[in-house]
């Protein structure tokens, strides 16, 4: 495991330690907390535990299990909170809780985003409930960052756990780890002797959707300059819908707009994606627990500026898909970043199995989302517009189509069993629904058709 000061040193430049004294430390409540050691063995007088302390302090070099201060990662000053596994398992004291706090108050005075690299066993046992309430102090700090719009990044290293991976850990904006890192709440000798061991492991925890990325160590520097660029490039403009990716005329009919969306031949949201953005960074999963490979959500760099997207690709949404886009647009609603969506679904998925997992509450949680983000949000319908499940991820008074595409309340073949029609009426039913782009634009559901050319017409 790489020391404290080392991992500072491999992913930044000009690191300035912060200076916090431990005792009367103002938070970024406003209150201020008297820490302090209460004591030689620490503030409930633990037998032992200041030989334990002067020990770790000897083998690691710190004075405590974080060294907090500002540094440049790429081209942006950040606030760095580094944990010392080698300090007491880097375990979180009332001294931990004066830095971290320290630490975001920095950040908020200077609006300077926060790398949290955490290795930790969670709070310090010797101190009893003065630990344990430091993940209140920890909570609290990081809340007030993020209402004063202050990116927050979390790296996890080995091991993240206990309330270290349930504060600053899991909370963060975008979180990050390292491959094989131990992660979860109950760390090894303390969770059942039954439990694998697998799913206490970064990869099991980005499986379930609760981690963004998996970063190999060598590639964390240009990950998080890359990371840091894009969410701190604020802009209150509304980007303009993608070109066209298929030099296609609208169709003349209904079902030709259906089959031309359904048809394997035209572009797809990572190829819209990729044509689009100069190069883009992924977010991945609910965070509760679910991943849906059908939806594609991250920040992108579009020349000098930033752009959150939300993509569907193809299938039908799962409730993971609408909450990982959720999350994705009120981000950027926080940190000022305009967002452009890319509709492409037959519907919502309606199995069992999505409505169990909520997919009304899902899909209500991203029409909220973009109801009242605070930045301009743009959507391109770029295949099948299927009922609510593509509403949910269209901008209001701000959606264009491409020409091979169709928005509809319902598919053609769902509205003849809705009206009992027998499917040798498909098409026919497909040309009442009014779904062509042309038709869309007429309906003032759409602003404009976009053209292979990169050019709107409305």
């Amino acid at each position: 495991m790489r020391r404290a000061r080392e991992v500072i040193e491999a992913v930044s430049t000009g690191f300035e330690e912060l200076d916090v004294s431990p005792a009367d430390t103002t938070g970024t409540a406003g209150t201020t907390h008297t820490t302090g050691t209460d004591g030689p063995d620490g503030p409930i007088g633990w037998p032992g535990h200041g030989e334990a302390r002067a020990a770790a302090a000897a083998r690691s070099g710190e004075s405590e299990s974080v060294v907090v201060g500002t540094a440049r990662i790429g081209d942006v000053e950040a606030v760095l909170i580094t944990w010392e596994f080698e300090f007491l398992g880097g375990s979180i004291g009332p001294r931990t809780g004066d830095r971290v706090e320290a630490a975001f108050a920095k950040a908020c005075a200077l609006k300077l985003p926060v790398v949290s690299l955490i290795a930790t066993g969670g709070s310090r046992t010797q101190h009893g409930m003065r630990a344990l309430s430091q993940l209140q102090r920890i909570a609290r700090a990081s809340a007030s960052a993020r209402k004063a719009g202050v990116a927050q990044i979390s790296v996890l290293r080995d091991p993240t756990t206990g309330g270290g991976w349930a504060t600053l850990g899991a909370g963060a904006d975008v979180v990050l780890a390292l491959p094989e890192a131990q992660v979860g709440f109950a760390g090894s000798r303390v969770r059942p002797a039954t439990s694998p061991a697998e799913a206490y492991t970064a990869e099991a925890k980005y499986e379930w959707g609760q981690i963004d990325q998996l970063v190999e160590p060598e590639d964390l520097p240009d990950v998080l300059a890359r990371w840091l660029l894009l969410l701190t490039s604020r802009s209150t403009a509304a980007v303009s819908p993608p070109s066209a990716l298929r030099a296609v005329k609208p169709p003349e009919s209904g079902w030709d707009a259906v089959r031309a969306a359904r048809a394997s031949s035209r572009a797809h949201a990572a190829e819209y994606l990729d044509s689009y953005f100069d190069w883009r960074e992924p977010i991945h999963g609910d965070r509760t627990g679910s991943v849906d490979e059908g939806v594609l959500c991250g920040f992108g760099r579009l020349g000098d500026r930033s752009v959150a997207y939300a993509a569907q690709c193809g299938t039908a949404t799962r409730p993971a898909g609408f909450r990982t886009a959720a999350r994705l647009v009120r981000l950027a609603s926080r940190l000022g970043i305009p967002v452009l969506t890319l509709v492409d679904t037959p519907g919502a998925a309606n199995d069992a199995d999505a409505e169990q997992s909520g997919a009304g509450a899902a899909i209500a949680e991203l029409f909220e989302a973009i109801a009242s983000a605070e930045v301009p949000v743009t959507t391109l319908v770029i295949g099948e517009g299927g009922s609510g499940g593509a509403m949910a991820f269209a901008a209001p008074g701000s959606t264009w189509i491409a020409p091979d595409a169709y928005f509809s309340v319902t598919s053609p073949e769902a509205a003849a069993a809705i009206l009992k029609r027998p499917m040798t009426e498909i098409s026919e039913i497909a040309e009442r629904l009014r779904l062509r782009p042309q038709d869309l634009v007429e309906l003032g559901i759409a602003k404009g058709i976009v053209r292979a050319s990169g050019a709107a017409s409305s």
